[in-house]
């Protein structure tokens, strides 16, 4: 049975909502990477260990992509989703490496209902590694169906 996904009308700005967790494996690291963003230091281990971080890191991109992945699972797949409009303000504050555990949150930052049975819904967004330091930060914007 599926649970009742919330309208735009249900959510409220302030809303906070916590993500799950996701751990960064080496293999992991490096294939994605091998597909989506081939740089030496998030695929070759020697040219990442005499480079800027002294060691892989994952590609910006990668870190993205959890992110969205922790999204859907904790927010999205909850809200009557209609489609995303924009990403915005995204940094990558801190690398990621195999073996970092990442976790985050979402937070309803404004609702504006621009037309009938739809609302724009901004959201900030954040990831942390285990040791709780801050490795991305974005604005989100996503359609969601409201009530007629």
């Amino acid at each position: 049975m599926e649970t009742r996904r919330a309208f735009a009308d249900d959510l409220q700005p302030g809303g906070r909502y916590q993500f799950g967790t996701f751990t960064i494996t080496e293999a992991g690291l490096i294939d994605f990477a091998t597909a989506w963003d081939p740089q030496g230091f998030h695929v070759d281990a020697a040219t990442a260990d005499v480079g800027a971080f002294g060691g892989l890191i994952a590609s910006g991109i990668h870190t993205l992509a959890v992110f969205q992945r922790l999204a859907v699972s904790a927010v999205f797949d909850h809200w009557q989703v209609i489609a995303g409009r924009r990403l915005t303000d995204v940094a990558f504050r801190y690398p990621v490496r195999p073996g970092d555990t990442l976790t985050g949150s979402m937070t309803i930052a404004a609702i504006t209902f621009d037309k009938p049975g739809r609302a724009l819904v901004t959201t900030t967004g954040q990831l942390v590694n285990g040791g709780a330091r801050e490795v991305l930060t974005t604005t989100m914007e996503v359609f969601v169906r409201a009530r007629d």
